[in-house]
């Protein structure tokens, strides 16, 4: 799915950026090499962000 069109990013590109440490659109485009254009994109990446380190701070089940 593509989250910003000025940028071309697609939500693969946005996880990457979390993945790698991101914890904000601005560092997670810093990391794509880019920066928010439009800005209609911002809710959207900022919530794919903050869903992977929530995901990522669940304790795993024994």
């Amino acid at each position: 799915m593509i989250v910003c069109v000025c940028n071309s990013l697609r939500d693969n590109d946005i996880r990457r950026a979390a993945e790698s440490g991101a914890t904000s659109v601005i560092d997670a485009y810093a990391r794509l090499g880019t920066a928010p254009q439009c800005g209609c994109c911002l809710e959207c990446a900022q919530d794919m962000i903050d869903a992977h380190h929530e995901d990522a701070r669940e304790p795993v089940a024994a």
